[in-house]
Order: C-alpha cells, then structure tokens, then sequence
C-alpha cells in the first residue's frame, strides 16, 4: 500500500498547525513540503523556519523538497530544522553523489527529482544509492495543476529498475494527483503519492486519504 504525503502548499497557511494535525488525524503517512526560492521556479514560498514549525506540530516525517538553485547551501538549515528526506532535483546539481553525501552527513536520507522534460535515465543510476526518486507529473512551480501521463512510463521504468537491483529506494510522484488518476500511478508502481488539493481542498480529509491510498 502506498503511503500518502499531503503537500502542504494546499493548506491554509492561516491555520497551518491545525491543518497538519487535522491530515495526520486523518490518516496521512507523511508531510510534504515544497520549498521554491523563486530562481529555479517562479515562485517562492517557505523557509527552514515553517519547517522547524511543522516538527513542532507533528510526529510524521517531513518530506522536504527543494525546488531551489545551489541546495547545497541550505542542506544544513533544513536538516537542522528537522526535516527527515531531503530531496534536491538533478537540473539543479552538478554532483548527485556529493549531494547525497552531503545529505546523508546532516543525518537527513537523500533524494533526487526530475522534471517532467527530464530523461529518466538522468536518475536511474542511482536507484540503490537515494532512499528516494521523486518523478514530478507537473512543472514545478505552483499547485493544483494537471497531471502529465508523461510521468507514467518513467515510474514503470524505476519500479523494474528498482526490483530487478532490489533496491529499497523509495518512489515518489507529485503533481495533479487526484482520487481519479491515483489508480494510475500505483499501478505504475509507486511507493509515495504526494497529495496537495486533492487533500486539502477536500472536505473530509480522512475519506480522500483513505481513497488514494486504496485505490488500486
């Protein structure tokens, strides 16, 4: 079964302690946090702060995702302020294994993102060395778009990839995720299903976290 990783950009920021607690009441496996600096992508939204914040809220692990250029310079912020995985993305390093490495020092387990113009193979060298490959279904950069099937054959890709290695790396897909393409994406393998809207803007979120997770 996978697990289900409500993307807190969804939220209302108003209230986002409450939000948090309300989505781990409600069944949720981990929390998503979308970190864009408004170079790599445009726009621009939260801090290792709103993560020290969210470890105070809950006990899940905080999935952190860098949508940012030279991560290498906020590794350490981000894993002190509690973050569990940290995910950079490939367009925007020069070195995965240095990255990991640097990742792996700060006590944090490592992953790696593609774009969804990104060559899967750009990744999948190192399905044994990331706990974690993020294959993003929308650019990067905003909520609530939609999914691009373009994602699917690369999550079929490293799931093969992933048993015939026995690798324990986990696969994540994030953008456009709904109780009505779910099915798609779990069939095509998936580990971790990042969930924003679909969660978020729900009215019970318990139900749809349920459904998600359920769906194949």
């Amino acid at each position: 079964m996978a697990l289900i990783a409500p993307s807190i950009l969804a939220a209302d920021f108003g209230r986002l302690s409450e939000e948090v607690k309300a989505v781990e009441e409600a069944g949720a496996d981990w929390i998503h946090v979308d970190v864009m600096d408004g170079h790599f992508v445009p726009n621009i939204t939260m801090g290792p702060d709103v993560v020290g914040a969210l470890k105070r809220a809950t006990s899940l692990p905080l999935d952190v995702h860098l949508m940012i250029e030279q991560p290498a310079h906020y590794l350490e912020a981000f894993a002190g302020a509690g973050a569990d995985y940290i995910t950079v993305h490939q367009e925007a390093v020069e070195d995965l294994d240095d990255a990991f490495a640097q990742i792996d020092k700060c006590g944090c387990k490592p992953g790696v993102a593609i774009n969804p113009g990104t060559q899967v193979e750009t990744v999948s060298p190192f399905i044994r060395e990331a706990s974690l490959i993020l294959v993003m279904s929308v650019n990067p950069g905003f909520g609530a778009q939609t999914f691009m099937p373009v994602a699917l054959p690369k999550l079929e890709l490293l799931a093969g990839l992933k048993k015939r290695e026995q690798s324990s790396c986990l696969l994540e897909v994030d953008g456009g995720i709904k109780t009505d393409n779910v099915s798609k994406v779990l069939e095509a393998g998936v580990d971790v299903v990042v969930a924003g809207s679909a969660v978020f803007g729900s009215s019970d979120y318990a139900a749809t976290i349920s459904a998600m997770r359920h769906a194949a």
